[in-house]
């Protein structure tokens, strides 16, 4: 009597070789079997037949003939880049983004829009028309398998399917807004909070790759962190993780109301509160984050005390994470965080105040960090989806 179980062993076997196959290929852009015989372990019979399966399913596909070395030449294989694409968008206050990359990780097109649309409804259908031009761009056709990955402001809580605190985005939070960005991206849309999907873009391109934890701080028109522990994100049972906008402060500079809205930190500490401390201090005009740091620049007494007290502020906030989570890296982000000269502002203030001092560094990544980080979440979910027909399923032989 056969033990339960046994007869899908040969099929697991075979599903581990094909997956351990694509692994190596995925990782080294292109191989030959000789090439993956040598790298597995595994005999070059089984290895063509790992290879043939997964060609016949569209994962692989020849990439011509390696050359130039003793021998037949050798056909090498790579990721059929028309196998599926990951979408990735971001929705901001100003601006809609958006790229589409191929199964191979190749960006095939990338978009921005200004935000015009006021209304959380208008909102998803502008993203849809950006989505629809992406996908036609790149050549792929409605029928493509896809993941979509929107990044945006708030806490998405999957468990209730609820989107909370996206103060800057008018109506975003509605149920309606869910069900409608379902309608247009399909159920297998994934949100992923905008400044985590940055973190996932540092870690991805960024100061995070040779690091298993780090804590991306984005100071701008928001504040907001994306916390990465044992190279995976870390985003809380709820969604809030790094929602450092909302540590409360002892300060008689925040409004209440703003600091029930935004959170504590970011009522003082992000753009908005830079400008109205300009005021305070007496600078007057057009102002905003940006000429209040040129101004500091240039010598400017008052604009340089708003400087160093939004130092100060932020080097706290640093502090208490580096207290509960230790990260190997701090990284600071966003506008007023890439600022000329404002991380050696902090630096300095973080080794008067904290128990460990991490190294800390200025992002280097653009604009459309945002969109990177969600093409990188996309192009893991897609990989899960296009190999979930390898697994074995529980019938016979």
């Amino acid at each position: 009597m056969a033990v339960s179980g046994s007869a899908a062993r040969p099929r697991l076997i075979r599903a581990l070789n094909e997956q351990l196959m694509l692994d190596h290929i995925r990782a080294t852009k292109s191989l030959s079997r000789a090439d993956l015989a040598r790298i597995s372990g595994l005999a070059k019979n089984t290895v063509s037949l790992a290879l043939g399966n997964l060609e016949l399913a569209g994962l692989i596909r020849p990439a011509g003939v390696r050359t130039g070395v003793p021998g037949p030449a050798a056909v090498l294989y790579e990721v059929n880049p028309d196998a599926g694409f990951a979408l990735g968008l971001d929705v901001g206050g100003q601006y809609l983004r958006g790229a589409i990359a191929d199964a191979a990780g190749a960006v095939r097109a990338r978009a921005t829009l200004r935000a015009r649309a006021r209304t959380g409804p208008g909102r998803v259908t502008a993203l849809a028309k950006l989505g629809a031009q992406l996908r036609a761009e790149a050549g792929f056709g409605p029928g493509a398998l896809g993941q979509t990955v929107l990044g945006s402001p708030g806490i998405y809580d999957p468990a209730h399917e609820t989107l909370t605190l996206a103060a800057g985005l008018p109506g975003w939070g509605e149920p309606a807004v869910l069900r409608d960005l379902r309608r247009a991206f399909g159920t297998e849309l994934v949100l992923e909070n905008d400044i985590d999907a940055a973190a996932l873009a540092e870690q991805a391109h960024g100061h995070g790759r040779d690091v298993a934890s780090f804590a991306f701080v984005s100071i701008g028109t928001g504040i907001g962190m994306g916390l990465v522990i044992d190279g995976r994100l870390h985003r809380g049972a709820h969604g809030a993780a790094g929602e450092i906008g909302f540590l409360p402060m002892d300060d008689d500079r925040a409004d209440p109301a703003d600091a029930r809205r935004l959170g504590g930190l970011e009522s003082v500490a992000s753009a908005g509160g830079i400008v109205r401390a300009a005021r305070r201090a007496g600078m007057h005009g057009p102002l905003s984050a940006r000429t209040v740091f040129e101004a500091a620049t240039r010598g400017d007494a008052r604009a340089q005390g708003v400087v160093e007290a939004e130092a100060t502020l932020i080097a706290r906030a640093v502090c208490a994470v580096i207290a509960v989570a230790d990260p190997h890296l701090i990284v600071l982000g966003g506008g007023v965080g890439q600022a000329a000269d404002f991380l050696g502002r902090v630096a300095d203030r973080v080794r008067e105040l904290a128990p460990v001092v991490p190294p800390m560094r200025v992002s280097a990544l653009g604009d459309d960090a945002v969109v990177d980080g969600c093409l990188a979440a996309g192009a893991g979910r897609l990989w899960d989806r296009l190999t979930a027909g390898l697994a074995p399923d529980n019938g016979g032989p």
